[in-house]
């Protein structure tokens, strides 16, 4: 028995586990519970590093750890990049597609975004919808869950902002425009739809969180 290998392979877990961990602190508990493809892909390239390389005696501690910051380098920028970069962040993660529009189903964007007609009512169904044409909007969000805002809902229960770009769909549920939501954001002393972390609509009122936390 080569209590060596043993000996490296441990080490070479040990320091797997130590750098998943820095890692899901650095980037925050999301990747946890992915909801992008890019979340998803970053936990599989990065069990596939770890798995493929403790076993392997060709490959050094020092070259191990090397392509582990490669790998962490390339998340972390990918983060920034689509967090801070519209055009980024819509090519790599997407964008939310609405497949239901006031009780009619697009099936153009329903085949946008790959989804099969037994595929569509099956998501449907599971969300608690008997009749489709009960249903204002339903939108495929990024990580492939569907949301659904039934007609008749009094308050929108969805962002009208996020990561400081604006949903048209749900200014449209609301009967409202890019000017009216920029001019509410004017009352509270907010410039820029991008200065915006957060906002919805709830209760005849737009509640606000902008990046600098206010």
């Amino acid at each position: 028995m080569d209590i060596n290998f043993y000996i490296e392979v441990a080490a070479k877990l040990i320091i797997g586990l130590l750098f998943i961990t820095l890692l899901i602190n650095v980037t925050g508990k999301g990747n946890l519970a992915p909801t992008s493809p890019t979340d998803q892909l970053q936990n599989y390239v990065l069990g596939g590093i770890i798995g493929g390389v403790i076993y392997s005696s060709t490959i050094t501690m020092a070259q191990y750890i090397v392509i582990l910051l490669i790998w962490a380098s390339l998340i972390l920028i990918t983060r920034y990049a689509k967090t801070h970069i519209h055009a980024v962040g819509k090519y790599i993660d997407g964008e939310p597609v609405t497949i239901v529009k006031d009780g009619q189903l697009l099936v153009k964007n329903c085949l946008k975004v790959h989804l099969t007609a037994k595929e569509v009512d099956f998501k449907l169904r599971t969300g608690g919808v008997s009749d489709i044409h009960d249903v204002q909007r339903a939108i495929v969000e990024q990580n492939g869950s569907l949301t659904i805002l039934h007609k008749g809902d009094k308050d929108v229960r969805y962002p009208v902002i996020v990561d400081g770009r604006t949903n048209p769909d749900v200014l449209e549920l609301m009967d409202r425009d890019e000017e009216w939501l920029e001019g509410k954001l004017k009352e509270q002393g907010v410039k820029r739809v991008s200065d915006v972390f957060l906002a919805k609509y709830q209760d005849q009122k737009l509640d606000v969180v902008t990046y600098s936390g206010r």
